[in-house]
């Protein structure tokens, strides 16, 4: 069975999301059978290459107060720490995820995509460091085990993978996707946005059980 999940790395319910999905599969009883493939997905496709303060983008972004979206950076830390995640409030910056995604689908093609995420987003909520700067993309590409100079290659050449991302994106808008954390799982049953521990878990067991119904 194929669970597929948008995500951005620029996205706190993201961070989460991906975390809760993990546990419930860890906890599936065919989770060996279970092959999850990572989908890219832009929030914000027109932000420019720049290092603005978070709260400021984001409030500006979506017509919130300062005070507004700070409330939202602190419910959203609170769910990540009941995750056992790390995440620092109003420190993060912003920026454009694209070549990230690009990033991201060069190590898919090395078989090292969900290593480089995993650490990527923990680099950006817990640690507050750029994951807009192409030396901390490289860093990171090499200490998931990508090679320093292939990494460099296609972070330089804005043309490498991004047919990739962009077919995720229009698959994404597709299936109706106007957000993420969006899951897809088995071609059939869909999940947007952040959800609790029980119902990843009860999605992956009605998907199961229609797959096995479907055979008999």
């Amino acid at each position: 069975m194929r669970v597929e999940i948008w995500t951005d790395i620029a996205c706190p319910w993201c961070y989460i999301g991906r975390a809760r999905f993990a546990r419930a599969l860890a906890a599936f009883e065919h989770r060996d059978q279970v092959e999850v493939v990572h989908r890219s997905f832009e929030l914000n496709p027109e932000a420019e290459s720049r290092n603005t303060p978070i709260i400021e983008a984001v409030a500006a972004q979506y017509g919130r107060t300062r005070e507004q979206q700070t409330a939202r950076e602190e419910q959203a830390a609170t769910a990540a720490r009941s995750e056992g995640l790390g995440y620092r409030v109003g420190g993060r910056v912003h920026g454009n995820t694209f070549d990230l995604h690009r990033l991201l689908h060069f190590a898919k093609s090395q078989g090292l995509q969900a290593g480089l995420m995993e650490r990527a987003f923990q680099v950006n909520f817990a640690d507050e460091r750029s994951i807009y700067d192409t030396e901390t993309l490289v860093a990171l590409a090499v200490e998931v085990g990508l090679e320093e100079s292939a990494a460099r290659r296609v972070l330089a050449d804005s043309r490498a993978y991004a047919a990739d991302v962009r077919t995720d994106e229009r698959r994404a808008a597709e299936l109706g996707a106007g957000g993420v954390p969006f899951f897809v799982l088995d071609q059939k049953y869909g999940m947007a946005g952040l959800q609790p521990f029980e119902l990843y878990s009860q999605a992956l067991k009605q998907a199961w059980e229609s797959r096995t119904a479907a055979r008999a």
